[in-house]
């Protein structure tokens, strides 16, 4: 688009799909729409967004599985949701791998914020907000990572709005 924020503006929905977080951030702070799009949202204009627009709905993109190819001028990403995600979150290492796992690196982060949950979000599962209340849909349950406690399974049966508070 020749004007970004207009479209925005515009805009029926906002959809983001994946691609690399620190990119995706970049571009959208360069592009100026941040704040055009988390009014957007705010306003009650539908959002889908899966892999790296999915880490932007959250506060930060912290909890990105992304290579940080591009400095994106800060971490703070929309704020839609009040909680970190972990899209594509894989339960175990890949076999003959020697770093992190992915529940390792959430943990880290949990060393250092303390005060943010984060929802590792499996393969062919997604979160559904509607009228302030958050669901999961999917094949898999949800894991939930919180400081100071055990790694929590929910499935999507749960009520998930205390994650929106």
């Amino acid at each position: 688009f020749d004007d970004p924020v207009k479209a925005v503006k515009e805009a029926d929905a906002i959809v983001i799909g994946g691609g690399n977080t620190w990119n995706l951030l970049h571009e959208m702070r360069k592009n100026n729409l941040l704040e055009p799009i988390r009014e957007k949202v705010k306003n009650g204009t539908p959002y889908i967004g899966w892999s790296a627009g999915a880490n932007v709905t959250c506060p930060s993109i912290k909890t990105t599985n992304d290579m940080p190819i591009i400095d994106p001028k800060g971490m703070d990403a929309l704020n839609l949701l009040p909680f970190q995600i972990n899209p594509h979150f894989l339960d175990k290492k890949a076999q003959g791998h020697g770093g992190e796992s992915r529940e390792d690196r959430i943990n880290e982060f949990l060393v250092l914020n303390q005060n943010m949950p984060v929802a590792g979000l499996r393969e062919g599962c997604m979160f559904i907000v509607k009228d302030g209340k958050l669901s999961l849909k999917g094949i898999h349950p949800l894991r939930l990572f919180k400081y100071g406690e055990e790694p929590k399974e929910i499935s999507q049966d749960e009520d998930f709005t205390f994650l929106m508070k």
